[in-house]
């Protein structure tokens, strides 16, 4: 019998000058030897990186917390 557990991991996508903060939950099984994620996860992260590249935030902070990254002059 196979063992499946799930658990809840923050994520980081960066596009261009933006980053998007997501949960997603892994699945952890005694029969592999690195957790996996669902499909459905992996269509949500692909989703939020193409609203980001496209500069639709508003799509994008549907599913994550988007952050603007800004250039520190020293």
């Amino acid at each position: 019998m196979t063992h499946l557990s799930q658990r809840k991991q923050t994520k980081y996508l960066h596009e261009g000058d933006y980053v998007a903060e997501v949960e997603i939950e892994l699945i952890d099984s005694d029969t592999s030897w690195s957790p996996t994620m669902s499909l459905e996860t992996a269509y949500k992260l692909d989703n939020i990186r193409e609203a980001l590249r496209n500069g639709d935030l508003s799509t994008a902070a549907k599913y994550a917390t988007i952050y603007e990254m800004k250039k520190v002059a020293i």
